[in-house]
């Protein structure tokens, strides 16, 4: 079965904990396993990482950049890839974006995770608490990427 991470940074008022949700229904509705980690709760473990066909990814807009814990991932990915690349290049992703106001982090999120694999389909952002609209455009992209990952 199709194993997906749903990486994502999620306090204060868990609109991205809501999307993530979201995104892993859509992965469950196309037949993929999905397995999600809210970052802020703790380091995600990079050997896990290697375990997964793909990866949805889920950043606030802090100062128009990403979390802090996500860039961490990716330092974590950076140095495991270094030292052996085995299961950790190639993957497929998909982003979602959650800000209050202007929402510029999208350019860093989106340049940051290109080195991860192949981007599926468009970010889904979100102005403030997500409506049924955006949940569903995460439910949607969750199916398009288990369903490219299959």
């Amino acid at each position: 079965m199709t194993r997906i991470l749903v990486l994502y940074h999620s306090q204060q008022f868990g609109h991205l904990h809501m999307m993530a949700e979201a995104f892993a229904e859509g992965i469950q509705e196309a037949s993929a396993e999905p397995s999600l980690f809210n970052a802020s709760r703790g380091r995600f473990n990079i050997e896990d990482y290697r375990h997964f066909d793909a990866i949805a990814i889920g950043s606030p807009d802090y100062f128009s950049y990403v979390a802090g814990t996500l860039k961490t991932f990716l330092d974590d990915w950076f140095l495991a890839k270094s030292r052996n690349s085995e299961g950790l290049l190639q993957k497929p992703y998909a982003l979602f974006l959650s800000y209050d106001g202007v929402g510029r982090a999208r350019q860093s999120l989106e340049m940051l995770f290109s080195r991860l694999g192949s981007q599926v389909g468009n970010i889904v952002e979100c102005n403030g608490e997500p409506d049924e609209i955006v949940l569903a455009a995460c439910r949607d992209l969750g199916a398009k990427l288990a369903r490219e990952t299959a």
